[in-house]
């Protein structure tokens, strides 16, 4: 299996992160978003969205997005259960691992992309060309903020995310924190159960795929 893959975005590093849980070796191709390789025919090919990350079987067969292909290695190796168990647990972390996506890695992305100049004219990914709005990256960034302070209310009082087990969930808001440092976003010296969660996460080996 191959991963088209750019180690300085979030969703092909939620990939890898997920995989390296999953003991899943995936051969790495690197797309290089700094030169928009992802606009050239050759990626085109592959992902008609320009968008990383991307998953091709050994038959051809390509899978896009990040959670889509996580969903596929799950089923290909169902331990550890990193979608949750039961019907209640399933549930569980699909709804907390849908508020990081829109809470924390979406007003990330908004921030980001409506203000960094590499972004200019490239507000959204995909094969669309949209301009920049100031007003989406100010929201965004106050956004940032509610999602630290609800993340560390969470943490409170439950080790994980989505209760006493790693899951996607946690993956998704690692990713979200992480690349919130390109907007000099860092946990607050009072969020200490986010930083105590923060500190755990980062400490698997998985975090470092």
């Amino acid at each position: 299996m191959k991963l088209y893959d750019y180690e300085r975005a979030p969703n092909p590093r939620r990939v890898r992160i997920f995989a390296a849980e999953k003991g899943i070796e995936l051969e790495k191709v690197n797309i290089d978003l700094g030169t928009k390789q992802q606009m050239g025919d050759d990626y085109k090919a592959i992902n008609s969205r320009i968008s990383v990350p991307a998953l091709e079987l050994d038959d051809g067969t390509v899978i896009c997005e990040s959670v889509a292909i996580c969903r596929y290695l799950d089923e290909i190796q169902p331990e550890p259960a990193l979608f949750g168990t039961g019907a209640v647990g399933k549930a569980n972390v699909e709804m907390w691992h849908r508020r990081m996506e829109i809470e924390g890695l979406q007003p990330v992305a908004d921030s980001v992309r409506n203000t960094v100049e590499f972004f200019a004219g490239r507000a959204l990914a995909g094969p669309h060309d949209f301009e920049q709005i100031p007003a989406l990256a100010e929201r965004g960034m106050k956004r940032v903020d509610i999602f630290y302070d609800t993340l560390n209310e969470r943490l409170n009082e439950s080790p994980f995310i989505a209760g006493d087990d790693y899951t996607i969930a946690d993956i998704a808001a690692l990713c979200a924190i992480d690349f919130a440092r390109v907007l000099k976003k860092r946990i607050g010296e009072d969020q200490t159960a986010l930083q105590r969660w923060h500190d755990t996460v980062s400490a698997r080996p998985s975090a470092k795929a």
